[in-house]
C-alpha cells in the first residue's frame, strides 16, 4: 500500500489513473475513495476535487447497476478526510461519520423494494433455522440502521487506511500515535449518552439510532486497548485475543470508553507523562 501511495502522490495524473482503474473492479472499487481521501488529507479539498470528478465516473456506473455503496463512500470519505485535515481531531471526525451511516439508512428507507428483499432473505433464514428469538417487527425496524452503522464503520476504517498511507509517507509512526491517543472527551461522551437516551424514549427518532451513538465510543474503546498494550509494550497476542472476543463485548467496550472519558487510563500508570 505504501508503494501505491507513493505513486499517487507523484501527481494528479497518477491519482486519476489509479481511481479510474480501481473504480472498475468489484470490491477493489472501495479503494478509490481511499485514494481521494489521501489526496484530501495531504493536499486539501480543491486538489481532491479534481481527482474526485474522475473517481465518480466508474462508481456512478456501479450505482446505476445497483451498487451505490462505493459512490456513497467516495463522497463520505472525501468529506471526512477534509474534516479531519481541518480539525485534526479524530473525536470530531468520528461524530461527523454518523452522517455517512444516516445517509445509507435514508437511502435504504427510500428503497422499499431493496428492504423487502433483505426482509425476505432474513425471514427465510429464520424459517430454515427454526429460530424465533427475534421478532420480525423488531428486525424490520432495526435493519436499516444496522446497515447504516456497518457502512459507518467501513467509512471510518477506509479513512484510517488513507491516514495510515499519509503517515507512512510523510510521518512514519504518526498514525499509531494518533490512534493510540484517540479518546472521547467528557462533554462529547455525555452528549452521546444523551443521544442514546433520547433515541429510546422519543417516538419520532428510531431507537436503532443507538447504533450510531455507540460507534465513536467503540472506536475509542478499541484505541484504548491498543494504547494500553503499546504503552506497556505488551505482547501483540493481547490484541489478537481482544479482537477474537470483540464481537461479543461491544457493550463492555462502550462502558470502558465511557469510563476512560472521565478517568483517562492512558495518562495513568507506568510511562505516564
Amino acid at each position: 500500500m505504501r508503494g501505491l501511495a507513493e505513486f499517487i502522490m507523484k501527481g494528479r495524473k497518477q491519482a486519476i489513473v489509479v481511481v479510474l482503474l480501481l473504480g472498475l473492479i468489484p470490491m477493489l472499487n472501495l479503494l478509490s475513495p481511499v485514494i481521494v481521501g489521501l489526496v484530501a488529507l495531504r493536499k486539501g479539498l480543491q486538489e481532491a476535487g479534481m481527482v474526485l470528478v474522475w473517481a465518480v465516473l466508474p462508481l456512478a456506473a456501479w450505482a446505476v447497476a445497483g451498487d451505490i455503496v462505493p459512490l456513497v463512500m467516495l463522497f463520505g470519505i472525501t468529506g471526512l478526510a477534509w474534516f479531519l485535515r481541518e480539525t485534526e481531531s479524530w473525536e470530531l471526525t468520528l461524530l461527523a461519520s454518523i452522517l455517512v451511516g444516516v445517509s445509507i439508512e435514508l437511502y435504504m428507507r427510500a428503497q422499499p423494494e431493496l428492504l423487502n428483499v433483505v426482509y425476505a432473505q432474513f425471514e427465510a433464514y429464520l424459517s430454515a433455522q427454526d429460530l424465533q428469538m427475534v421478532s420480525l417487527e423488531q428486525f424490520r425496524a432495526t435493519i436499516p440502521s444496522f446497515f447504516g452503522a456497518v457502512y459507518m464503520i467501513l467509512a471510518i476504517l477506509l479513512l484510517m487506511l488513507a491516514r495510515w498511507m499519509q503517515a507512512a509517507l510523510y510521518n512514519p509512526g504518526g498514525f499509531q500515535t494518533e490512534f493510540h491517543g484517540l479518546r472521547i472527551e467528557k462533554k462529547v461522551a455525555a452528549a452521546l449518552l444523551a443521544g442514546m437516551f433520547i433515541a429510546t424514549v422519543v417516538e419520532f427518532i428510531p431507537e436503532s439510532w443507538v447504533f450510531y451513538m455507540m460507534m465513536p465510543l467503540i472506536f475509542s474503546g478499541v484505541a484504548l486497548v491498543h494504547g494500553l498494550v503499546g504503552k506497556r509494550k505488551a505482547s501483540s497476542m493481547w490484541l489478537v485475543a481482544f479482537y477474537g472476543v470483540m464481537p461479543w463485548m461491544s457493550q463492555l467496550i462502550v462502558m470502558l470508553a465511557l469510563i476512560d472519558s472521565w478517568y483517562d487510563f492512558r495518562s495513568r500508570g507506568p510511562n505516564s507523562a
